[in-house]
């Protein structure tokens, strides 16, 4: 029998009921569970669930919020309800390294990655080619001083032109205003070349050669106003040695940043991130 799929996550303050109150609901409109996720945070009594479940074609998605309406409003939950066959759209950001952007448009090609890439931004022309051949629009963006808040507005409008539901930072070495930090704030997600909180800002591979680490890693993260401090939603590390050049640790980081980055993307678009204060409850 045919059915429509929807993922619903929802997050309140923690308190007996909840699971029952959402399972009765769901079980009234016909639906079946196939997949449930919960976290309680006892350091702050607040409950984090996730539930995709397959609900009989007849059912809506205006059927699905109303009938949870009673129970969100009597746990005071704050709730997001997606349609897992739509397809969500992204906007690449990038500068001149262009590995994590490839790596994103070939889990997409190969369909591991359930995206459509509406647009590339960039503030160089030097990943023209790979959008013309992708058939992406692209949008070249010079960034100085003088016209940096005249670009950050028309991220904004191709943002809500295009419907995109996620900027992705795939290298793009440009620093985001705290005003454009706080309008995307957790649709956002950045790549940082380092195991934070260690190494931020610029060239972390040399200040980690120069500290002679024998881990370098990637962080995947929300943007906020505070530099290379969002909320984290995937990391990795690999090992390195004494007998390795800055250069070899650079090499090394892109391949780990690329998958880093493509499977925070995937994290996301499949509602599996939750915000909680400054970290993430990740459902993986």
């Amino acid at each position: 029998m045919a059915s429509n799929t929807f993922i619903l996550v929802l997050s309140c303050e923690d308190r007996p009921g909840i699971v029952a109150a959402i399972s009765t609901e769901l079980a009234g409109l016909g639906a079946n569970i196939a997949e449930s996720n919960q976290f309680w945070d006892r350091s702050t009594n607040s409950f984090f669930m996730r539930i995709a479940f397959e609900a009989p074609e007849r059912v809506t998605r205006e059927d699905v919020e109303r009938a949870l309406r009673p129970a969100a409003e009597r746990f005071q939950m704050r709730t997001t309800l997606t349609e897992a066959g739509r397809r969500p759209k992204i906007v690449v950001m990038v500068s001149k390294f262009d590995h994590a952007l490839l790596h994103l448009l070939y889990q997409i090609r190969v369909g591991w990655l359930n995206a459509a890439v509406v647009a590339i931004v960039s503030n160089h022309e030097d990943s023209r080619r790979t959008a013309e051949l992708e058939a992406i629009p692209y949008h070249c963006w010079p960034v100085s001083k003088d016209n940096k808040g005249e670009q950050e507005e028309r991220l904004l409008q191709l943002v809500q032109e295009t419907g995109a539901d996620l900027v992705v930072l795939a290298r793009y070495m440009q620093v985001l205003s705290d005003r454009l930090s706080k309008r995307l704030y957790g649709k956002v997600i950045n790549i940082h070349h380092s195991f934070l909180p260690s190494f931020k800002g610029a060239k972390p591979y040399h200040q980690a050669h120069e500290r002679g680490v024998k881990l370098i890693g990637a962080t995947a993260h929300y943007v906020t106003p505070d530099l290379d401090e969002g909320p984290i939603i995937e990391q990795e590390t690999e090992r390195v040695s004494h007998a390795l050049t800055a250069e070899d640790f650079v090499a090394t980081g892109r391949d780990i940043e690329s998958r880093v980055l493509a499977r925070a993307v995937k994290l996301h678009l499949e509602s599996r991130v939750m915000l909680n204060g400054h970290k993430t409850v990740v459902f993986s």
